[in-house]
């Protein structure tokens, strides 16, 4: 077996994570996730399952198909840094796939217009569905990577679930994690009324044992900058993971809701028609109905790991 036949099959071994594309019009050079179930053989090719594609329209299975490896990458690592500037390159999560873009416009720090050539469309994206354009040439990424968030890098195998691979030396304790200024963080409020939600904001420094931030969606009270505050340990730290949803949210899921700039906790408590859900906030008692693209996975920053329960039962559940 050759140098590039040994790397092909350590690479796409059974129940790695992929991205595939496909050399139909329409759909070529967008990259679509999937999970390998057999690797390449003598003919090249590699069979995979696609998370986010199905067999037919309104049907539940999803795709599987044979792919040639030369229409077959990894799974980019996730950045720590996400900044994107006018004319870069990106990649956009949209129509189940990332698609290539340029950035043509953008609104604030959070939210940036691109334009697909494939398609001559111009689209508003968040920050989180979009990435630097890479190319995977000879088993590295070009241009590469500068700064991984290593808690990504590790998954159970046939699944988008993380599983940590052993403590991390970076996050062996949520009060060693090690901000690095400019970095995206997450912090939470214990303030009533504000209970559950987590706030999106930039890391700037440590001061004693408190840490800077300064607000991406929140600005000082005449408007004219971004509100910077200062929080403790236990109220910080670092983007979760990005898990794909594939297909639905599920009854009972725990789940995190964007509302009102920020990420609610809460619990599916009806699926609905049209990939919309009815959520239930137990801090606030409320139910409220979202979009499939306004919802996350729920997960905790435990022992500087990421952890995540698929399904949550509330002893108030049969009253909702």
């Amino acid at each position: 077996m050759g140098c590039r036949a040994k790397m092909e099959t350590r690479l796409f071994k059974k129940g790695t994570q992929v991205e595939a594309c496909f050399d139909e019009p329409g759909i070529r050079g967008v990259w679509f996730t999937a999970t390998v179930i057999r690797p390449p053989r003598r003919d090249k090719k590699v069979y995979l399952e696609f998370q986010t594609l199905l067999n037919e329209e309104g049907g539940s299975e999803r795709l599987k198909e044979r792919t040639t490896v030369l229409n077959i990458r990894p799974s980019p690592p996730r950045e720590v840094h996400r900044t994107f500037k006018m004319n870069e390159e990106v990649e956009a999560f949209h129509d189940d796939g990332w698609w290539e873009g340029v950035i043509t416009k953008v609104h604030d720090t959070d939210r940036f217009s691109v334009y697909f050539k494939v398609s001559k469309e111009e689209l508003v994206f968040p920050a989180c569905n979009l990435r630097l354009r890479r190319e995977w040439v000879d088993g590295s990424w070009v241009p590469p990577f500068e700064e991984i968030d290593k808690s990504n890098m590790w998954r159970s195998k046939g699944s988008n679930m993380l599983k940590p691979k052993g403590p991390s030396k970076k996050y062996s304790s949520k009060s060693k994690i090690k901000f690095v200024k400019g970095m995206q963080v997450e912090i939470s409020s214990d303030e009533e009324g504000y209970v559950g939600a987590w706030f999106v904001a930039t890391f700037v420094k440590k001061v004693e044992n408190k840490y800077i931030v300064e607000h991406k969606h929140f600005t000082t009270d005449d408007g004219t900058e971004l509100l910077k505050e200062e929080v403790d340990v236990q109220h910080i730290r670092p983007l979760p993971p990005e898990i794909l949803m594939v297909d639905h949210f599920k009854l009972l899921e725990e789940v995190d809701a964007w509302y009102n700039d920020a990420w609610w906790v809460g619990t599916i408590s009806k699926v609905l028609d049209n990939s919309k859900y009815i959520v239930y906030f137990k801090n606030s008692k409320e139910e409220m109905k979202f979009e499939h693209s306004s919802l996350r996975l729920h997960q905790e920053c435990v022992d500087g790991q990421w952890i995540r329960a698929p399904w949550v039962m509330f002893p108030s559940y049969s009253q909702f």
